[in-house]
Formats: structure tokens, sequence, C-alpha cells
């Protein structure tokens, strides 16, 4: 099956030009995207999370890429491995000091290791309090098997399943010769992505890595938001002083919508909350970026009570809801299970 071939929701109507000539319309239907697979579920970035998601009813899975020291593009969170697999057990010997995006960190790093032996691998779940039952039992994947496993999902389900990769570190990476763009191009060209309808968007969190890809690749863009009083890495090393917060004024979003199709902001850029983690009025990001013809997939949506802000009462449902009436075109979730019932509910209720 030929995967571009299929525009998967209202979300990707808005793609087909680069150019942010139309404001964008809220999706018809919002886009669940499984965070790192089915991650409140299974061990993160592992063929059981990703699988999971799925079943559930995830439209898109995300796989977060990192190289091995031989260039091969897998599927991490993080460089650093340490609380997400069983490495410090079975290579002792090769715990580092490095200094990333400006963060001394100690740990053991997939770039100082091989395929092959990345292969040899575990993972595990990286939060204590999730369950424990599947750690020791899925190997890590590589973006191909990635691919491989939404290609298995869409056949199996008769729905498309879309991944939503996203670069990690992109200006370290190229500083220590293992540069992400050109290994990720080739492999999502490979693989029939290369269409501005394609279901699949690369995100990153720097601002020049999506410049470049945009140069390399026709696949829809999406610029991650950190914290607003972050800064792209990227702009660190350049010294340009523009926070994440800055980026978020409509004038900031015309610039980006010349690259990129869409944002993925921290959920707190559209909803605050007040210092004592009740939620302030929304922000009118979502209705800007909009205005700006991009699309909007804020992250990250999670269950558990710790991660609610106490006005949704312990009831993740009612956090889904509120962004889906605000607009947004999709969002990430640790629980594609939940998502997609609180999207059939926001569905029943239009």
């Amino acid at each position: 099956m030929r995967l571009t071939a299929v525009i998967l929701s209202a979300s990707l109507a808005v793609f087909g030009s680069f150019a942010p000539v139309v404001a964008a319309a809220p999706a018809a239907k919002p886009l669940i995207l499984g965070h790192r697979g089915a991650s409140g579920h299974m061990p993160e970035h592992t063929r059981a999370s990703y699988e999971t998601a799925i079943r559930m009813g995830a439209d898109f899975i995300e796989p977060d890429l990192v190289p091995t020291r031989d260039g091969f593009l897998i599927a991490r969170h993080e460089n650093d491995i340490t609380e997400t697999t069983d490495v410090a057990i079975k290579f002792p010997e090769r715990v580092a000091i490095k200094m990333i995006d400006g963060k001394r960190i100690k740990g053991w790093f997939t770039e100082d290791f091989t395929l092959a032996e990345i292969k040899t691998l575990r993972a595990k779940e990286r939060l204590n309090f999730r369950n424990h039952a599947n750690d020791g039992t899925q190997e890590i994947l590589t973006l191909q098997e990635v691919i491989d496993i939404a290609r298995k999902g869409t056949k199996e389900t008769g729905r498309t399943i879309g991944i939503y990769p996203e670069t990690k570190h992109p200006t370290y990476f190229r500083s220590i010769g293992l540069p992400l763009e050109e290994t990720l191009v080739k492999i999502l060209k490979e693989n029939g992505y290369d269409d501005p309808k394609a279901p699949c968007f690369i995100q990153s969190f720097e601002y020049q890595n999506l410049q470049d890809l945009r140069q390399m690749i026709s696949t829809p863009l999406v610029f991650l938001f950190e914290d607003k009083h972050l800064r792209p890495y990227d702009f660190v090393v350049k010294g340009d002083p523009r926070t994440y917060g800055d980026l978020t004024r409509p004038e900031e979003l015309a610039k980006i919508a010349r690259f990129a199709n869409g944002i993925g902001p921290y959920k707190r850029l559209i909803v605050p909350q007040n210092k004592d983690k009740t939620l302030a009025a929304p922000t009118t990001l979502v209705d800007d970026a909009h205005k700006a013809g991009l699309v909007v997939h804020p992250y990250t949506f999670r269950n558990e009570p710790v991660f609610l802000a106490p006005d949704y009462k312990n009831d993740p449902t009612q956090e889904y809801l509120q962004f889906f009436k605000l607009g947004v075109d999709g969002l990430f979730s640790d629980f594609a299970d939940s998502a997609v019932k609180a999207r059939e509910l926001y569905m029943k209720g239009k």
C-alpha cells in the first residue's frame, strides 16, 4: 500500500503548499498521537508500546530518534539510555560524562554503542509508579522497524497508521559527526513519505533543524515548543535571545509557517497554570497558529493524578475535552485508549 495516497484527517488538508497563505481550520476529528506508543501501559518506544497504541486507536505512533555509533537511528527519548534500558548492568564500564545541550550528564549514551550492541539491551519502564511487568522483554527498535510496525498496523486495522518522528538534539549530534537529517530523510524517502500529504510529521525543538529539513524533504514539519522561558538550543548556540514564549507571538508564528506546517506546544502554553497549579485562562495560541496556517498538536497528556491540574478532579477526560473544545488538531497522549474515548465524547457533542 502506498502510504502517500491517503489523507488522514482534516489536519492534513492544510498541507500542499509550504507558504502560509490561508488560515488552518480546526480539524473535524482531532488526531490521537501515541506518545512513544502507549507509554502509559508499556515501556516507551517498544514494539509492545507501539502495537498497543495502534490497537487502542491511535492515528500516529511517535518515535523519538537518536543515533548509534555506526549511524543507525533508533527509537529512544534520549541518547542517555540509563533510565530506559538495562545498559548499566550489561555495559557497566561504558558509563560516561557528556555535555548535552549545555547540560552535564552522567550516563550511558547511544552514540557510544553500535546497533549490534544496542540490540543486546532490553527496555524498562522509566517511571517507578507505572507498570513494570514488561521490563526486560522488549528490544530497542530502529526507525525502520517502527515504520514496519505502522505499516503492519495499517494492514491489520484498515486504518492508516502514521508515524511522527522527532529529531533529538540535532545540534549536538551534528557537532560530533552524527547528523540526524540525512539518514532520516533517506529512510523516509525509501518508505514513500516524501510527500506533503504523507501520513508522517517530522518534529523538532530546534528551529534550524526544521529549516534544513524543509530543503531536503516535503514531509510535513512541526516545530515543538518547550516552556515559555526556555530557548531552542540552536538559538543558544547562535546567541539568538528569543525564547519559546517569544515565538508564540503572531508575527513569529508567521515566520515558522514559512517552513513548517504545524506547532507542537507544551500544553501549558495553551492552558497555563497558576502558582497553585490551578488553571488560568486559555491563551490565544491555538487561534493564532491557525490564522498563520499551522496545525496545533500539544503535548503531553497523561492520566495519573500527579500530571493533572486540580481543576480536572483526577478525571483526565476533562482535560482532553477542554483541549478539543479549544480547537487543537490533535494531541500527544501516553494513554491512547483514554484519548480515543474522550475524542468519541467530544465528537458526539459537536
